[in-house]
């Protein structure tokens, strides 16, 4: 497959640019886009597609781009038509004779040497066309083509980034959430116990260190508990940033009916990044034909048709010219072959870019591959050492209020209670994250195949 062949594959982007152009024409601001009460994952995916700025400055990229092609295009298909006025007065002998002779005025009565004054209006109108200039015009339509490519790309780029980071954002949330209900649960069931300590030492069976070591627990609890309180409003506040509004209460559904597994693998050449800097490498190849064009003849064609009038000599006419033109530059100081350098230069520059650029994804998808893995074996394992931990929990509790044990058994039971259940929400976050990691790696849009069915199915 050839490098222009790559920045054209897997770039059907145009019903996608239509629906962010009718967002961000009608609905592109936060206040007009209707946001959900309770949040999923996939509804925030698509609302910041829609609404975050990322993807609005990728739009205009195109847009620029789209016009920088028809700029291009124009200069190579369409001849150009001037039109231009004119108006003045002058006394000078040979402008005052051509004003004469325009405007048919001449009598052999004119002084050659001194004709007198006069004024004359010109009307113009001037048709030119380039037949030919040594391929630049072709080339620099090449190079606006490759940069609306890359443009494209870039928004795909942007959307894929931009879809994986709301997810995490959102993950960060359910894992804080779930973090803040284990700190409260932790602090109810040290409450209790604190309860039960109390009545047993009002009846003489408990010692008051005991009691106090509930105390001092149930201290730091309540300080775990407001740092998870803090780490939760945080994570609230990022993933509003990533969505492009300022502020707003954030309540998520976190189930996973929405959550697709990785997708089957595809070709690294798949990857947005690579489609838009394979259309970069096709511009440059463009810039460097057009710089060798720079060596070549142009052959114009051009036509013009004029009008005259003159009041003071009350006279009219008209007239027009037709011809080509042809125009070679023999010697420029070698500028035209500094250029050309230059030109290649670069062209090789974005060459080795790509071919390490390549070899970055690559590993980027091993790695999100390993820690797909990695995060799935760890939320198997943190899953069994919540059911351990709870049974352990539940039985310390129950033997401290038969007086079978002290108060450091039960405050030990509890922290690793908390501490798994924490470790637990840690690892389904986790595993969550590197899924939709690995969908980014692999080219993929969150929750579907791309950006167009996810927006299609809102």
């Amino acid at each position: 497959m050839s490098l222009k062949s790559y920045a054209i594959n897997g770039l059907s982007l145009t019903l996608s640019v239509l629906i962010f152009s009718c967002a961000a024409a009608f609905g592109g601001q936060a206040e007009n886009l209707r946001q959900p009460t309770v949040w999923t994952s996939r509804e925030a995916v698509i609302f910041g597609l829609q609404n975050s700025p990322d993807s609005r400055i990728a739009l205009q990229r195109i847009g620029s781009a789209r016009a920088a092609q028809a700029e291009a295009d124009a200069l190579l298909r369409h001849p150009r038509l001037d039109l231009s006025a004119f108006y003045g007065q002058t006394n000078n002998p040979l402008l005052s004779f051509g004003n004469i002779l325009n405007q048919g005025a001449f009598s052999n009565d004119i002084d050659f040497n001194s004709p007198g004054q006069t004024d004359n209006i010109n009307l113009k109108a001037e048709l030119t066309y380039r037949f030919y200039n040594g391929g630049r015009d072709q080339a620099l339509v090449d190079s606006a083509e490759s940069g609306y490519l890359a443009s494209q790309a870039g928004l795909k780029e942007v959307e894929h980034q931009l879809g994986y980071e709301i997810v995490k954002a959102f993950q960060y949330i359910v894992q804080a959430q779930d973090q803040l209900e284990a700190r409260q649960a932790e602090l109810e069931a040290i409450d209790s116990s604190l309860q039960v300590a109390k009545a047993r030492f009002e009846a003489g069976d408990l010692l008051k260190t005991e009691v106090l070591n509930f105390e001092v627990q149930k201290a730091r609890t309540s300080e775990n508990l407001i740092v998870a309180e803090h780490q939760k409003a945080l994570a609230e506040k990022a993933f509003l940033n990533l969505l492009g509004l300022q502020s707003g209460s954030v309540v998520i559904d976190a189930e996973e009916k929405d959550l697709l597994a990785p997708s089957a693998a595809q070709s690294i050449l798949e990857r947005p990044e690579l489609t838009k800097l394979s259309a970069a490498l096709q511009a440059a190849e463009a810039e460097l034909r057009r710089a060798e064009g720079l060596n070549l003849p142009t052959f114009d064609g051009f036509a013009s048709y004029q009008y005259d009038y003159g009041w003071i000599n009350d006279g009219s006419g008209d007239s027009w010219v037709a011809g080509v033109k042809v125009n070679y530059n023999l010697w420029d100081g070698r500028r035209n072959d500094a250029e050309i350098l230059r030109k290649r230069a670069e062209y090789q520059t974005l060459a080795e870019q790509f071919e390490k650029l390549k070899l970055a994804i690559s590993l980027d998808i091993d790695k999100a591959e390993l820690n797909y893995q990695q995060a799935l074996k760890r939320r198997s394992v943190t899953d069994k050492i919540v059911e351990v931990a709870q049974e352990s929990a539940q039985l310390s509790r129950e033997r401290f209020k038969e007086g079978v044990i002290l108060s450091s058994d039960v405050l030990d039971a509890e922290v690793r209670l908390t501490d798994s259940l924490v470790r637990q929400s840690a690892a389904r976050a986790n595993h969550r994250i590197a899924t939709a990691n690995l969908r980014r790696a692999q080219g993929y849009q969150q929750y579907t195949t791309t950006t167009e069915e996810l927006l299609e199915r809102q």
